[in-house]
């Protein structure tokens, strides 16, 4: 029955290697992370969202982590509070799902210096830029967790350099975030820098 919902999704998931989509959520199930590599439409994303929390949050630690769904499937990890739930192509090997699972929360650790659930909640534009650096299309891209930190830390003082002095430079690196990353960091799209800093171009000292 599942696979008929997503036909569409089977013809373009099995022709890539890399991921669908990226799901981090609670044991509360509270989405803290989420990313679609493919096409889905809304519907479809919001039936993913629930399948994970009716299918994932229930199992027993020692059941197997793979959960097949017809034209995809989901390959998750725990860590802690939080799963890490990937979706994959039926035709993808699972191993390497699991490795770049790690791979993507060593990253996390490394920047975070042991990542926790409360790192995502408020930092969330953080989590994706790691995210983003790694993976292209759900493709992995870059698995060296010292050169994605690097890069990460270069953009970072590159938004710096360009700061006004008092200004957020957190709320700079959130100007690239979609509409839907915006509601995930509980901010208003448009309201992305300080009330000081409206007035355009201002200038001055």
């Amino acid at each position: 029955m599942a696979g008929g919902d997503y036909a569409d999704t089977e013809k373009t998931g099995a022709a890539a290697c890399g991921w669908d989509f990226i799901v981090l959520i609670s044991r509360q199930g509270k989405i803290r992370l989420s990313e679609f590599f493919s096409s889905y439409t809304e519907g479809e994303k919001r039936r993913i969202l629930r399948d994970i929390a009716g299918d994932v949050l229930p199992r027993q630690p020692k059941m197997c982590n793979i959960i097949e769904k017809g034209a995809y499937k989901f390959v998750y990890r725990r860590y802690a509070s939080l799963y890490f739930v990937a979706g994959v192509p039926t035709n993808m090997n699972e191993l390497i799902v699991l490795e770049q699972i790690h791979l993507f929360v060593e990253a996390l650790d490394g920047y975070f210096n042991s990542v926790c659930e409360l790192d995502l909640v408020f930092s969330l534009h953080k989590s994706l830029l790691i995210l983003f650096e790694m993976f292209i299309g759900g493709m992995l891209c870059e698995s060296n967790k010292r050169e994605v930190l690097k890069q990460i830390m270069e953009a970072e003082e590159l938004v710096e350099q360009m700061a006004n002095p008092g200004e957020d430079t957190a709320s700079q690196l959130d100007d690239g975030l979609s509409f839907q990353e915006q509601f995930q960091l509980g901010r208003k799209p448009g309201r992305q820098r300080p009330a000081g800093g409206a007035g355009g171009g201002g200038g001055g000292g």
